[in-house]
């Protein structure tokens, strides 16, 4: 902005060789005193320094010189007054830079500030320059504010100080800067005004750092047009944009002072496209640590490959999150499964190894693995095409040979599996809305700590949250809904599932799953599963369910506690065990199952609440807590709630150890199992060996392996109907399945004993 060109105006004194009679040696109004013939000014033509000039002896104690002429003041505008000066002789006086205010009407504006900084001459014949600015608004660098009252002014300088010196000053200047505080005024710096052209193709990334290097804490704005940057772009100041971007893959726009979602949406006019570049700055600058998406629902068209929008990122071990937002889910072919058959081969020495792999450059990290005696979701976590090798997220327990398998490619709106590690990264407040089309999360195969918090995945196609690898090392997954679409689906034609982890240390506490197939399937050890409230019934009458939560290793060293487990069981199995017979180890041990409610309704009395189903032989319990828990059928009774499925093998229960299933409650259960198990035995008749039946009490058809008490409850009575006192001994494991105990006395007697039988 420059008053003097758009306005027209007249800002620079006359020069002194014009004559002196326009310049005061008052205060420049009309009438005054002008130094035209003065005894002590002169005009010197031809100064070694200033050319013509004006010579001035100092016999004031202020000495005035002021232009007579009338320099506009408009609101907004600022003038910078210069004068030029050097001591000639005599005492060296003090000079600053001066005006008079006036009103329209030439009255005089009292109380302003008319003078600007003084400025002691030090030598002779040094020149020495003296400015001010003048101007309506308090800004820095302004030495005279004087507000919107004053119309006009008239300037020049002062000499202030002793008398008798002898100064000369060059011919003054009034210039227009008010250029220099536009930014101050309006806020903002311009990008077109270094250099930017919104034409889509010319490189604007140097006026974009320009722009910013100006602003110093102001705004920087982009207006409309499309701007292309050729490379990446870091705003120090916050940014506008009312045009858009256009960037490559590999250019960084880092927006350090309003980083969010929103902003980057207004940035490149596209939700996706936004996102992607967030997420590339997010993982990309040190100065925030979290995307916030603003509450902003932004529609997905095709899966997010994560790692493909930031690829100078191979992995990321640096705490970050996405937060407060809603990825909403359009579009259909994008969203469908790649499948692909090969042929493959299994052998058991190398367990997580499928080797030659035909077709094995069209099968992709990420994949389901189906085939004969492959688990529940067994992922590819790597592959290697020179080699023609698949790496398996988990072994198979019975494919030892040549065969082919099908590997199934879900579509996830976030996959982090282009990165070979991903750790602490969290996302919270997010709902995923698959709408039926979409899977969730898809996590790196390498990681430690990925959390998932207060959000929804609400009607996945097919996954919640999957993990081809050990990128769930010590996954959190807290506070979360999963809700299916497959709600009027009989329970075991579902496809979906909820979550499933393959390494240690799984915590997934305080969830909400609905009508999935699974709700998880835990491969690792150490899980902690509480305060869940999952539900898998259907319609149907005597209906199917099935596992809410399935714990695939033998050894899970497990705790599931104060979860509500409604028309769903619990599944243990070893089906991630490549060589599933027992040959060592502690075959089905340390899992806790404590002060849970579990719910079932309309189900076939044979369903269980709690089964185990090995998948190769010589298995036993050998550490197994189930206390405190709530088990209750409506609309029908079941069995029991404890069920071995022997669809490969059995139980040993010649074995085990460490089983305590106790203080439990049943309503509406059949036979309620017990360990230890009190049994109140009868003996009318008089007999010199007593069989203790268990009556199937014993967890999962156990056998009377131990005897923790016997305790008499009546008198004993021999033939002779003669109280007498005796013990027997004990002779355990009888009966055609060992789940009875023989009392054998010295003599045959008749009474009531309590027994404490045990299956451990």
């Amino acid at each position: 902005m420059n008053k003097a060109i758009t306005d027209g105006l007249v800002l620079m004194p006359t020069p002194f060789v014009d004559g002196l009679d326009v310049w005061s040696s008052e205060d420049g109004t009309a009438g005054s005193d002008t130094y035209d013939g003065a005894a002590n000014a002169a005009y010197v033509p031809a100064d070694s320094d200033f050319g013509g000039c004006l010579e001035l002896l100092k016999t004031q104690g202020t000495q005035r010189l002021r232009y007579m002429g009338q320099t506009p003041i408009l609101p907004g505008c600022y003038l910078r007054i210069t004068a030029r000066v050097k001591a000639i002789s005599g005492n060296l006086p003090t000079v600053r830079i001066a005006g008079f205010a006036a009103t329209a009407g030439g009255g005089h504006v009292s109380g302003l500030s008319e003078v600007g900084g003084d400025v002691t001459l030090q030598t002779y014949g040094s020149v020495v320059e003296v400015s001010a600015i003048v101007g309506s608004g308090a800004r820095g660098g302004v030495d005279m504010v004087w507000g919107a009252t004053p119309a006009y002014g008239h300037f020049g300088l002062d000499l202030t100080g002793p008398n008798g010196g002898v100064v000369r000053v060059d011919d003054l200047r009034i210039e227009d800067i008010t250029g220099a505080f536009h930014r101050d005024m309006m806020n903002w710096v311009d990008v077109r005004d270094f250099g930017a052209v919104g034409d889509g193709s010319t490189d604007c990334a140097a006026a974009f750092e320009a722009a910013d290097a100006a602003a110093d804490g102001k705004r920087v704005l982009v207006p409309e047009g499309v701007y292309f940057l050729g490379s990446s772009v870091t705003f120090e100041n916050p940014v506008e944009f009312e045009g858009t971007l256009s960037m490559g893959t590999g250019s960084i726009l880092s927006l350090t002072k309003n980083f969010d979602l929103p902003t980057y949406i207004n940035a490149f006019g596209n939700e996706e496209l936004a996102f992607k570049k967030a997420f590339q700055s997010l993982l990309n600058n040190a100065d925030h640590e979290s995307l916030d998406m603003g509450g902003r629902r932004i529609t997905i068209t095709e899966p997010i490959d994560l790692q493909g929008a930031v690829p100078n990122r191979g992995s990321y071990a640096q705490r970050r999150h996405i937060a407060n937002g809603q990825f909403y889910v359009s579009g259909d072919t994008a969203w469908e499964p790649d499948v692909v058959t090969s042929q493959a081969t299994y052998a058991t020495s190398n367990g997580r190894t499928l080797r030659n792999v035909a077709n094995v450059a069209n099968i992709q990290v990420g994949s389901l693995v189906t085939g004969n005696g492959v688990g529940r979701e067994v992922y590819v976590r790597a592959v290697d095409v020179p080699t023609q090798e698949v790496t398996l997220s988990q072994p198979l327990y019975d494919a030892a040979g040549t065969q082919n398998y099908t590997f199934t490619r879900f579509k996830y709106i976030l996959d982090f599996s282009g990165f070979s590690k991903v750790s602490a990264f969290s996302i919270l407040d997010v709902e995923l809305q698959c709408n039926s089309k979409a899977s969730g999360i898809l996590l790196s195969p390498s990681g430690v700590a990925f959390h998932f918090r207060d959000s929804f995945i609400t009607r996945p196609k097919h996954r919640g949250i999957t993990s081809c690898g050990e990128g769930c090392q010590g996954l959190l997954v807290d506070r979360c809904q999963f809700i299916t679409h497959e709600g009027g689906v009989p329970s075991q034609d579902r496809i979906s599932v909820a979550i499933n982890c393959n390494a240690n240390d799984f915590k997934l506490r305080n969830n909400r799953a609905s009508q999935l197939r699974h709700f998880a399937v835990i491969g690792g050890e150490n899980a902690m599963v509480t305060g869940n409230h999952f539900f898998q019934g259907d319609d149907e009458t005597d209906g199917v369910r099935t596992a809410g939560i399935v714990f695939a290793q033998g050894f899970t060293s497990a705790t599931f506690d104060g979860n509500y487990v409604d028309n769903a069981f619990l599944e243990w199995s070893n089906e991630y065990d490549n060589e599933p017979d027992f040959s060592g180890g502690f075959s089905f041990g340390s899992l806790s199952i404590t002060d849970n409610v579990f719910l079932s309704g309309d189900v076939a009395p044979w369903f269980g609440y709690i089964v185990i189903k090995p998948h190769g032989s010589g298995h036993f319990i050998t550490g197994l807590n189930v206390t405190g828990n709530k088990f209750r059928s409506i609309n029908g009774t079941i069995d029991r709630v404890d069920r071995v499925d022997t669809s490969f093998s059995d139980l040993d229960m010649s074995k085990g150890k460490n089983i305590l299933f106790a203080g439990n409650t049943f309503h509406n259960v059949v036979t309620a199992a017990h360990n230890p198990l009190r049994v109140a035995h009868d003996q009318n008749t008089h007999q010199s060996t007593w069989t203790v039946r268990t009556a199937g009490k014993l967890p999962f058809g156990g056998r009377a392996r131990g005897v923790d008490g016997l305790v008499p409850t009546s008198k004993l009575k021999n033939t002779a109907n003669v109280t007498v006192y005796d013990m027997p001994n004990v002779n355990l494991e009888q009966g055609s399945d060992g789940s009875e105990v023989d009392l054998r006395w010295g003599n045959s007697y008749a009474g009531d004993m309590t027994v404490i039988v045990r299956m451990d």
